[in-house]
């Protein structure tokens, strides 16, 4: 199923149910307590106040949704989880309506503000629960009837593998899996699994594996003799988007947030990936979107000035871009205003100091005041950055990296940023040894990731420019 469209249902149902629901509340208001103060007859008003909190509202609604994180793992909902969190993000959007748009409104008695609140409270919490269980019931549906399916890898070739498959195809009803083919550790393929399912390969290959059937799941049942590899699977696995699985007798070896769950009345551990919860996440890709069209307009002037600036004081063009590595070891093109001459790195990859001859007089300039950064914001706004994260690095910078801190790697778990916990602490690095310095600010932060955090890092770095330090 296109998960993609089953967004656009619950998205479709959520706004016009929210809409309604105003809609019904804003009529009953005006007819059984405006109506009474006021003594006149109701009738709608064609007003732009009118019609701005009728689509404005729902849209306000959508919003505080995908803050949540409730559009994330959009297929696999739980009908008794979204109860709860229909009832929770209900009462709390109604709270902030009812505050910010509601309080002021005349009354004969504080019965009508408790009877406006639960007017709309009530409306809204069913108008938009019931499509909502609806999507999810009929999809769960689909699941358990087989018609929708999430292509699965299994992981193994011996007793384990064989009886977990088993167990999955003898039972009546299909809980998703989508078996393509399974893999083997040590090249030690079990004849009477390859006789149910297809051999694909050795772990060496998985990724390629992972790409080329587009598998959604991987399922580890490994043998204990196998256990010593978990680290290796894991770590091959942690920069691809597929939901891990494992069994239980592997707890005692694995490192990293897991959660449980159940399956034929076995427990399996979920391995989770990411370093915040998917409201957090959400949250966080709001404000990097909000605040980069905020500064993109803000320094608006300051984009003729660099443009000027540059021409007159350098041949070659205005922006430069260059490869980076971001989030899943995923390529992108990174934005600046060109501070260096042009052909700087003829001879090589090489890193700025302070009393680099390669940068402009104008480039100093604007690096000690990171003018030169803010084509970045549309690198945020594309989505491959983020304004508070590790800063990115070229893939030649990397592979030097990762011979002496193999743990770099976990940077790529998150996107990079335009600034960072590491720039605002330790600044620019020079070689590869203050590289590694610098590393230890960044694990620091992606350990220690929260909203606050990167409050406190954007605070800093106002600081820094202020003081004219540059990073």
């Amino acid at each position: 199923m296109n998960k993609n469209l089953q967004i656009f249902k619950y998205c479709l149902t959520d706004y016009l149910s929210a809409g309604i629901a105003w809609l019904i509340f804003y009529t009953l208001r005006k007819v059984y307590i405006e109506s009474y103060i006021f003594e006149y007859s109701f009738f709608y008003e064609n007003s732009i106040k009118f019609w701005t909190a009728q689509f404005g509202i729902p849209i306000a609604w959508l919003m505080l949704y995908y803050s949540t994180g409730y559009y994330s793992n959009i297929l696999k909902k739980k009908r008794i989880n979204e109860l709860g969190q229909t009832i929770t993000i209900s009462l709390t959007g109604n709270i902030i309506i009812f505050f910010v748009l509601l309080l002021d409104d005349p009354v004969v008695s504080y019965r009508d503000y408790y009877l406006s609140f639960i007017l709309l409270l009530v409306s809204h919490f069913f108008l938009t629960w019931i499509p909502r269980i609806t999507i999810t019931s009929i999809t769960k549906r689909k699941i358990t009837s087989g018609k929708i399916g999430f292509n699965t890898l299994l992981v193994g070739s011996n007793g384990k593998a064989l009886n977990l498959f088993n167990s999955i195809k003898s039972r009546d009803e299909a809980y998703g899996y989508k078996f393509i083919g399974f893999i083997d550790i040590y090249d030690k393929k079990n004849n009477e699994l390859c006789n149910k399912l297809e051999h694909l390969g050795g772990f060496k290959n998985i990724i390629d594996i992972i790409k080329k059937y587009k598998i959604e799941e991987v399922i580890l049942a490994l043998e204990t003799s196998e256990h010593k590899e978990i680290e290796k699977i894991l770590t091959k696995l942690q920069h691809v988007d597929v939901v891990v699985k494992i069994i239980p007798s592997l707890y005692n070896v694995l490192t990293g947030k897991v959660r449980m769950s159940f399956f034929l009345g076995t427990p399996l551990i979920i391995i989770s990936h990411t370093l915040m919860p998917a409201g957090i996440e959400n949250f966080k890709r709001t404000f990097d979107i909000i605040f980069s069209l905020f500064a993109i307009v803000i320094f608006s002037p300051l984009f003729l000035f660099a443009i000027i600036g540059i021409k007159l004081t350098s041949k070659g063009s205005i922006l430069f871009k260059q490869k980076r590595i971001g989030r899943n070891k995923k390529e992108f093109y990174i934005y600046k205003f060109r501070s260096m001459f042009v052909n700087s790195e003829k001879n090589g990859p090489q890193l700025s100091s302070a009393n680099d001859n390669r940068i402009t007089n104008f480039g100093k300039f604007m690096r000690k005041y990171r003018l030169d950064e803010i084509p970045q914001f549309f690198n945020v706004l594309k989505g491959d950055m983020s304004i508070v994260g590790p800063r990115p690095e070229r893939q030649y910078y990397i592979d030097k990296i990762v011979k002496k801190a193999p743990y770099y790697y976990r940077l790529l778990k998150v996107k990079p940023g335009i600034t960072s916990w590491g720039q605002v602490r330790y600044g620019y690095a020079k070689n590869v040894k203050e590289m590694l310095e610098r590393l230890n600010y960044d694990m620091f932060y992606i350990e220690n990731i929260s909203i606050y955090l990167d409050f406190k890092i954007l605070i800093y770095t106002v600081i820094v420019v202020l003081k004219r330090k540059g990073i």
